[in-house]
């Protein structure tokens, strides 16, 4: 979730901790936690993702984003000096995707992820958009520090995904529900199934069963 829409949130609802953008940066009671790449990391990836043809090439930074074209929908500052660091803040992702938003082909995967340092990996979001982050920073990883920050075991969570970086969290939380329009591996390793998020599965899930 965004920082923007998770601040919203959190004034609407009173959320004791949060995590957000996968993991990089997780919100406690009286601390955050900031797990970026670190900046020679990302330098020595973009120097090397720079040479894949027709990329589209963002950062997600404590700057905002930066992105070698225009993504109004993202409010993206256009950057043309990649592969050089455009900030001196926090770099928390790193996306990689097609032009025109076009689904990213195998050999464009296998590139990006020869350009992988020691301290990061990938995952693929929606099925088109490559996502560089580092390896402390994992929805997973979110959740546990969390938990224990507001001191909750983790077999007491009930824990709502849909895509790949669900998985792991709904596997090791005490309840794993997955949406309706889930892909297919997070329905197998979901304990229950509710609506869609088109029809407030986790809204009726949570009003049916937590209430």
């Amino acid at each position: 979730m965004k920082p923007k829409a998770v601040l919203t949130y959190c004034n609407q609802i009173g959320f004791e901790a949060v995590t957000t953008l996968s993991g990089a940066r997780i919100l406690l009671p009286h601390s955050t936690v900031e797990n970026g790449i670190p900046p020679s990391s990302a330098e020595k990836i973009l120097k090397k993702v720079m040479a894949i043809p027709d990329l589209v090439l963002s950062l997600e930074t404590g700057n905002g984003i930066f992105s070698n074209v225009p993504i109004p929908e993202w409010e993206a500052a256009v950057f043309g000096g990649f592969p050089a660091l455009p900030t001196k803040s926090i770099i928390y992702k790193l996306l990689c995707n097609g032009k025109n938003n076009i689904q990213p082909g195998n050999d464009m995967r296998r590139e990006v992820e020869r350009a992988l340092t020691a301290d990061t990996y990938m995952t693929t979001a929606e099925g088109k958009l490559i996502q560089i982050m580092s390896t402390e920073a994992t929805k997973w990883n979110g959740i546990k520090t969390m938990l224990e920050s507001v001191n909750i075991e983790q077999n007491e969570a009930v824990y709502f995904g849909d895509d790949y970086d669900d998985i792991e969290p709904i596997k090791n939380c005490g309840t794993g529900v997955a949406v309706s329009n889930a892909i297919e591996e997070v329905l197998d390793a979901a304990d229950f199934i509710t609506e869609s998020n088109d029809m407030d599965g986790v809204a009726r899930y949570i009003e049916k069963n937590l209430l």
